[in-house]
Formats: C-alpha cells, structure tokens, sequence
C-alpha cells in the first residue's frame, strides 16, 4: 500500500453519516438508529461463561497461535461438519480471524499487485472496494441479473484478463439476496476456468427464515481448490464486540494469507477464539432464539410498511430491510429529513457503491415495537414529502 492509493479513497460513507447523527444528538435530538448493522441482542450465557474462564487463565496470558488455537480449530470443523457437511483439515484449510472484514482485506492485499482486477458485485460492502484499492488494484462492479445472480457474462475480457479475486456475498448485506447451492456451483465453475480465487463472504449463515437454508460454497464439490468462505460470530451470535471470525478453505491462499498476517501481527486473541468456540459448539441452542427475535423484528417491521402503503415484502435472510428512496429525494437529502423530521437513523444506498444510489438500508437492531414505530415515521415523511 502506498499513501498515494489511501489518498485516492473518497470519504467512509459510514463517517459522514456518524458525523451527522452526532450533531443532532449534541443538539439534543433523540433518534431512532437503524442504521448501523450493529447487533443490540445479548452475547449467549454459554459464550460469557467461556470468555470468564479463560479471562482467568494464566496459562493463556502470552501470545496466541498465529493461525487458531486448537480448541477454536475443533469447534469451527465440527460446526462446518454439523451445519453444511463440510470436511476441513483445520491445520491447512482454516485461520482465525479478528472479524471477517480484516480477514477480507488481508485476503485482498495478500492475492493483488497493482493494476490486477478484483470483481466485486456492484452493489458491496466498502471494504471490497476499499482493500482493492489500498492494494493498487482495480475493482470491478459486476452487475446483478434480476434475480439476484451476478451477471459474470457482463465483465469484459480485458478486465477478465486481469481478475486474480472474485468476492461474493449471500445473503447479501445490503441487497438482502439469497443463494442457491447450484448458484455457487456455477460461481465455483467460473473461478476455476478463470483461475481466481473465489472469496464467499458468508456473514449472515444463521440469520435466515420461512424454510430457507443458507448453503455454503464448501458443499460444492472441489470447491476447495478455488474457493474461501469467511464466518463470523458477529450476527448469528451477537457478537460483534468480540471480533471472531475465521476462513476455511483453499489451502494455498490459507497459507498466502497466514504469511501476510504473520508479518503485520501476532494472532487473534485466545480470549475471542475460545469464546467462539464456545458459540460454535453450541450453534444449534445458540442461533434458534436469535433467528426467532428477527424472524419477529422483520415481520412487525415490514407489515408497518404495508400498513403505510409501501410494497414492501420480507427477506428471506439477513437482518435488513434494502428499499427505494422515495421519488424526488437523493440518497443524502432522504437521509437528513428522516433525521431531522422523526429522528430516525437510515444508511443511504450510496454507502454501499454508486448502484446502490437511490435506495436506503433499515437495520433491525430495535426492538418490534420500536421499528414499528420507525416505519410508520418513515412512511409518514414519504407521504409528506410527495405532497408538497
């Protein structure tokens, strides 16, 4: 990385809206923030208990494994064994993670010389886009089909020529998209004839409902040659102030990744990894009552929507709500009257690449009754605004 390719990155979106909801707090204005994507539920009881131990472990004090502990190795096989069928030699095929999104940058930085090509979908989250460019690399937004797929036959062969990362994202945040199996087969097909690595952010594992199961690239069989999924503890268990997360798969970019981060750092804390292994382990009592709590969210959320005239229809997955600004705002503008009007936080479309321009993302991190409250407010100003 270069100062000059962390000079040519525009300004975190995220900032900028911070920025704004600290001035309307400053002057005393009460909001309603759904806009953050950050988990309001409690860490699980089993996960704080595990954290206390070894919080009191003086045997853990020094520094930690650089890629996983072993206790943190035999949780996260058997979780992938247990959820998707998935078999993995964790000493080669897996490394912990502070969180997915360093993972994924490191990732980046670790597989990219200036002037390669990264394909990332065209509506992202930043760090896609922003980790391409502090590497001196190229992102290239592939387009979506209608469905949901990315449209690969869009990208030209010139940038094709140049493309060593393909990063996918399902279920989506922002888009809230869902995947199939057979999806990631054709994606894993197309990574192998183009010889890139096939990065499968898989953030949202747990968090979806209505009888939908969210596969993994692993299950596709070979996948392994070509591809690395990234999970994280942060959504499926509330535990985004934890920071663990880790990747399995290819073993060769394992290996490229744990030199990379064998030269910036010293591991990922022992606390955090045994902490998620402690989630790990118990998935299956952990995520039912969480899924069930935005199962509730979502569904109070989006009936008020309907209620206020809007066609909105539930995700099958994540913990979003993806809509349209209303006719006659810009992203910004929208955003400000929602603030300044009834006090609540959105993310504007934006925030997520110039394709996501025109729409905003509602987080469901409030309680039912709370974003029922948020969208009849948000309704109500869309009314307001069209009539004026």
């Amino acid at each position: 990385m270069s100062l000059n390719s962390l000079a040519a990155i525009p300004p975190y979106v995220f900032y900028e809206l911070d920025a704004r909801r600290q001035r309307h707090r400053a002057a005393g204005k009460s909001l309603i923030d759904v806009g953050i994507g950050s988990p309001d539920g409690p860490i699980p009881d089993v996960v704080i208990e595990a954290m206390q131990r070894v919080a009191a472990d003086r045997a853990l004090s020094g520094y930690p494994q650089f890629r996983a502990h072993p206790a943190y190795m035999a949780a996260v096989s058997g979780y992938l064994d247990t959820r998707f069928g998935v078999t993995i030699d964790p000493a080669t095929e897996l490394h912990a993670l502070a969180g997915s999104k360093e993972g994924i940058a490191e990732l980046i930085l670790s597989h990219t010389n200036p002037g390669d090509v990264v394909l990332v979908p065209e509506v992202y989250y930043p760090v896609y886009a922003r980790a391409t460019l502090l590497a001196g690399a190229v992102p290239v937004f592939v387009p979506f089909l209608p469905d949901g797929r990315l449209d690969l036959e869009a990208v030209a062969p010139a940038d094709l020529a140049k493309a060593r990362v393909l990063i996918v994202n399902y279920p989506g945040n922002p888009t809230t998209s869902t995947i199939t199996l057979d999806e990631f087969a054709r994606l894993v097909s197309f990574a192998e004839q183009q010889a890139l690595l096939l990065i499968s952010d898989l953030a949202y594992s747990e968090l979806s409902f209505d009888g939908y199961r969210v596969p993994s690239v692993l299950q596709v069989p070979g996948a392994s040659r070509v591809a690395v999924e990234m999970h994280t503890c942060s959504k499926s268990f509330n535990m985004a102030g934890v920071r663990i997360a880790f990747v399995a798969g290819k073993r060769a970019a394992i290996a490229q990744l744990d030199a990379y981060r064998s030269n910036i750092g010293y591991g990922v804390s022992t606390i955090a990894q045994l902490a998620g292994a402690a989630a790990f382990t118990h998935h299956e009592a952990i995520v039912p009552p969480i899924v069930a709590e935005y199962r509730a969210r979502r569904d109070a959320m989006v009936q008020a929507f309907q209620a206020g005239g809007w066609d909105v229809h539930a995700p099958a997955a994540t913990m979003y709500l993806w809509l349209p600004v209303p006719a006659g705002c810009d992203d910004w503008g929208w955003v400000d009257a929602l603030m300044e009007g009834p006090g609540v936080v959105v993310t504007p479309g934006i925030a997520f690449g110039e394709a996501g321009r025109g729409r905003f993302r509602v987080s469901l991190v409030q309680p039912a009754d709370v974003l029922t409250t948020a969208a009849a407010a948000i309704t109500s100003i869309a009314a307001a605004l069209s009539a004026s």
